[in-house]
């Protein structure tokens, strides 16, 4: 099998759900999360891999179930996260020097909406992303004419992007500025 935060977050989330978790349990598993953040703010998939939206989503939503995040760095982590969203585009893209790519809507869109939350900042602040720009990136990049939604335009719809571009689309609706 796999070894990394994808697996993390699976096994903390299901011990949590089916309370069976114990601090025994997952006694050094925040420790290897912590290893796993980068020095951009991002978090890889294991200790010196490249930091990626889904990683760091994972991660950081281990981290928030453990109780644990401060053993990470909250300031870069979101000042990583929310330097994916391109200013032309207005969606976010993964990695660094990558393309945007729709699903990204909800993996970083969530990771910056925990942030807001753990931190208690007001999400129209300087730190936060533009909830507006994502949902024009979205309804007008992403929406396929045959319904659903996809990556870019040049790619077709799945199932895959609709779930992770209605998720992002929700995020960003409830960022802006005195939404609930």
């Amino acid at each position: 099998g796999e070894f990394d935060v994808r697996g993390v977050y699976t096994a903390v989330a299901v011990a949590k759900i089916m309370r069976v978790a114990t601090p025994e349990l997952f006694d050094l598993t925040p420790h290897f999360i912590a290893r796993c953040q980068t020095y951009e703010g991002g978090i890889g998939g294991e200790p010196n891999n490249e930091a990626h939206g889904g990683y760091t989503f994972c991660g950081l939503a281990a981290m928030v179930l453990l109780e644990k995040t401060e053993l990470l760095d909250m300031d870069s982590l979101l000042k990583w996260c929310v330097d994916r969203q391109m200013n032309l585009e207005g969606g976010f893209q993964g990695r660094s020097n990558k393309l945007v790519d729709g699903c990204y809507s909800f993996w970083q869109g969530a990771v910056a909406a925990l942030v807001g939350k753990l931190t208690s900042q007001n999400t129209s602040s300087d730190l936060s992303f533009d909830g507006e720009a994502l949902q024009e990136y979205i309804l007008v990049c992403c929406q396929s004419p045959w319904g659903g939604l996809r990556d870019k335009p040049s790619k077709h719809r799945d199932f895959y992007h609709t779930c992770y571009c209605l998720s992002g689309l929700s995020i960003a609706q409830h960022s802006l500025p005195g939404a609930p």
